[in-house]
């Protein structure tokens, strides 16, 4: 049984907690051998500002930066020994940054094991980008430092192999999921949310996707495959943000497109109104 930081005067709220990090552990396929590092990973400064002599992940933040980079250079270095410096480079700045984080943090539900200030969890920071993106870091230098080098390694490329995968394939100007994720960081330092639904017979089953950004709805999708329909819908909702002003994306540019495309995408399919949400691809 996982322990770690009691909730002062709580013990209901130190049990979700302890129950929230055994289930984080499991989805991680992390065995952990230390309760108290495990739990410090999870300490944002907010809470350890309320708790006297607790210290906040930072520390294992920077090192859980420094792993990740060791992990995913090594893994695009012997994978793809074709590409050059500037390619591996390119793939690696897709999966390392703080969307791509932020986005396996809320997977993984991370944000419902933290341990925030009164203040800040009031505040929506279970949510927020820039706190899910360090504490991922910080779980990661955990894992190092807990279980070794061996096994961090397995743990980050289960997470992230796919989309490192992806990245390498080329520059991605049709992955229109990760283009919005990172306009969405970019503007608003939160993550859209994919709602899908399906309907049909198993053998001609069609998916709908809605995709929201700060509760608003910005684009619908529809297609054979939970991940086509989500990438239609976030097409649609990335020339919505595109025609508002104030928004850009440096690296990219459709000259063949405008608002009118947006406002058709959005017809793509019909609102999932019974789904439920998802951030997978």
């Amino acid at each position: 049984m996982l322990t770690g930081p009691h909730v002062a005067g709580d013990p209901e709220a130190g049990d979700r907690v302890a129950g929230e990090q055994a289930g984080l552990a499991a989805r991680l396929a992390w065995d952990v051998g230390n309760p108290e590092l495990f739990a410090q990973a999870l300490a944002h400064r907010s809470w350890c500002a309320e708790h006297p002599g607790r210290e906040p992940n930072e520390r294992l933040e920077f090192l859980g930066d420094a792993v990740l980079g060791l992990v995913v250079t090594d893994y695009l270095y012997r994978t793809y020994p074709d590409l050059p410096e500037g390619e591996l480079a390119k793939a690696r700045a897709a999966v390392v940054n703080s969307a791509s984080l932020a986005g396996t943090a809320r997977e993984l539900q991370l944000g419902n094991a933290l341990f925030l200030g009164k203040g800040e969890d009031a505040s929506g920071g279970r949510s927020k980008l820039s706190i899910l993106a360090d504490a991922m870091e910080a779980l990661i230098g955990a894992i190092y430092l807990d279980a070794g080098y061996s096994t961090v390694n397995a743990i980050v490329l289960e997470l992230l192999g796919e989309r490192l995968r992806e990245s390498a394939k080329g520059p991605g100007d049709e992955d229109y999921k990760t283009r919005l994720q990172e306009l969405c960081a970019q503007t608003y330092d939160e993550l859209p949310v994919y709602r899908v639904a399906d309907s049909g017979p198993d053998h001609a089953k069609v998916f709908h996707a809605e995709v929201t950004v700060r509760g608003r709805s910005l684009g619908n999708g529809a297609g054979r495959s939970k991940k086509q329909a989500e990438q239609t819908a976030a097409r649609s909702a990335w020339f919505v943000l595109k025609a508002e002003p104030g928004h850009s994306e440096p690296g990219h540019s459709e000259p063949g497109h405008s608002a009118a495309d947006a406002d058709a995408g959005t017809d793509a399919g019909p609102s999932p109104a019974e789904a439920s949400p998802s951030t997978s691809d």
